[in-house]
């Protein structure tokens, strides 16, 4: 989840089953694969991989399946095509395009062309990010990670329904409905690579999730789902850049579900759910803009996000993890260095800050947003921004990225192998630009250059080294489950974030840059401002 600060974003290969025993000697000399409910062509690749795009994993949601959650995909007859995307989501506060559409629920995959049903080859999925408004990294190209891996995994990639249309809120919905169905996507997913990834040499067993941003908030949420109910979907997970933005309880979100009915032209009809599910995508469309919590002076910049719902979210995040509801599997969590520059506002004065976080987590009162202040004073100038600009990036970054990220290692570590990192490679332009390291930077460094939307040629050139050094800690975590056996020759072991603590006394993580990735301790004053975040998180609503 990649935005820019002043426009924010509205922010698996087979040949047909004839016999199991014949398949099973099978390699992949043919792009079809059969996965019962539809046989799929993909495309052979100069690079021993075979690809399949745009195969659906889920019903479309339309009609009477709006705000419920997904169904299996329907039969269909004849050989589909998968070689190319299918339509991403429709994102809030964007007018229709030809890229996205309501009928979204598609799934692509990227495995070795010589696997065999036999293969268990280690399964990447990947949970992109968007602050739960877009589908911001849809269709990162997987081709990389496969070969780089020679050719010893499968990679997943897959939309799930965002803004409106996936997190629609209201007991009215929760009555003739479900809530949270972008994250019923997701979950539906991981169930659906439990039916078919082995058509695509994968292996059900061995499943690793990763997200970044709302992705990563993401992974979070299936680490506690279900007050950590363990449903054997995954062994390992990954997240980048946690999002923890408000979530509030169901309850607390009717005026919401009535300004969307409001404006869809459903505010006076007699059942207003009945209403929306018949009305046009377009209306729909129309009315999924943000607009400002109530009595607060400004929208949000992520008007829907996940609720709790007592069931698959029971509790905030943070009691969760506080609690130790959680699946107990490794981990790799962590974050940028500057990870609020592209959100925070060019804030000239402390109250500037003060509005934007109250008009984020309406919940905090004045009193709360002056101890923010005094947390996080005037701070050397940057580059292009106004003087209490790096005070609001330095708060909003600790507040919903780094500080929930360091508060699920401290909470996994404790009883499961964790890895912690802080991303701190250097860009001329963002540096030049006043965003120092911002939000996901490390995106085009795991999947390689070209095939994560990058816009930075520095990966090509000058950060060129840092690309064999992160990408392979992180193939090396989806095959063993640990970022260090299959490292890059030129990099350092990675300490295991409780080992390394109780070796030395103190917390430690890996620092990521160009030409000296070293361990570092954390920062005594950064774990202070985070206990001061975990104070305030359930005002926040975290």
């Amino acid at each position: 989840m990649l935005f820019g600060r002043a426009a924010v974003v509205s922010c698996c290969i087979a040949t047909v089953i004839s016999s199991p025993i014949q398949d099973r000697k099978k390699a992949h000399s043919t792009s079809l694969v059969d996965l019962g409910y539809a046989k799929y062509q993909g495309t052979l690749l100069s690079s021993g991989i075979t690809q399949y795009l745009g195969m659906r994993y889920a019903s479309p949601p339309l009609g009477d399946l709006r705000f419920r959650a997904p169904q299996p995909p329907q039969s269909s007859s004849g050989v589909q095509d998968a070689q190319s995307f299918g339509p991403i989501c429709l994102a809030t506060n964007n007018g229709p395009t030809s890229s996205q559409s309501e009928d979204c629920l598609f799934v692509n995959v990227w495995a070795p062309s010589n696997a065999t049903l036999a293969s268990k080859l280690p399964v990447w999925v990947f949970i992109q990010g968007g602050g739960y408004i877009s589908n911001s990294n849809a269709n990162f190209n997987g081709s990389t990670v496969v070969k780089t891996s020679n050719h010893g995994i499968v990679f997943v990639n897959f939309n799930y329904r965002v803004g409106a249309f996936g997190f629609l809120t209201s007991e009215k919905v929760r009555q003739d409905g479900d809530l949270n169905v972008g994250l019923l996507d997701q979950r539906f997913l991981l169930h659906w690579v439990q039916d078919h990834i082995i058509q695509f040499g994968g292996d059900p067993d061995h499943v690793v999730i990763h997200g970044d941003s709302a992705g990563a908030g993401s992974v979070a949420l299936h680490l506690t789902a279900y007050g950590g109910r363990n449903d054997n979907l995954f062994v390992g997970a990954i997240g980048e850049s946690p999002f923890f933005p408000t979530q509030p309880a169901a309850s607390e979100l009717e005026w919401q579900f009535d300004r969307f009915a409001n404006a869809a032209g459903c505010g006076s009809a007699g059942d207003p759910l009945a209403c929306l599910r018949s009305q046009s995508t377009a209306a729909l469309q129309a009315a999924n803009v943000a607009s400002p919590y109530p009595a607060q002076a400004g929208s949000p910049l992520f008007y829907w996000t996940p609720t709790i719902d007592g069931t698959f979210i029971p509790d905030y995040p943070y009691t969760l993890f506080d609690q130790g509801l959680f699946v107990d599997v490794p981990i790799i969590f962590g974050d940028d260095t500057d990870e609020g520059s592209v959100f925070a506002p060019n804030a000239s004065s402390p109250t500037d800050i003060s509005t934007f976080f109250q008009n984020n987590y309406p919940y905090l009162t004045p009193a709360d947003t002056a101890t923010i202040n005094n947390q996080y004073p005037l701070q050397p100038p940057l580059p292009n921004h106004s003087p209490y600009f790096p005070s609001a990036s330095a708060a909003y970054g600790e507040a919903t990225f780094v500080c929930p990220a360091i508060m699920i290692s401290t909470a996994l570590s404790l009883s499961s192998p964790t890895w912690h990192y802080r991303y701190n490679v250097h860009d001329t332009h963002n540096l030049a630009s006043g965003l120092g390291v911002p939000h996901v930077s490390e995106l085009p460094a795991i999947f390689g250059p070209g095939n994560a939307n990058d816009g930075t040629t520095s990966y090509t050139t000058y950060n060129a080294a840092i690309v064999p050094v992160v990408m392979k800690y992180w193939i090396s975590f989806v095959r063993n489950l640990d970022p260090n056996p299959g490292r890059d020759g030129s990099a350092p072991r990675w300490l295991d974030m409780g080992r390394a603590s109780a070796a030395g006394g103190t917390l430690r993580r890996l620092l990521l840059q160009t030409g000296g990735t070293v361990m570092e301790g954390f920062p005594d004053d950064l774990l202070a401002r985070c206990y001061f975040w975990k104070a305030l998180a359930l005002k926040m609503e975290q």
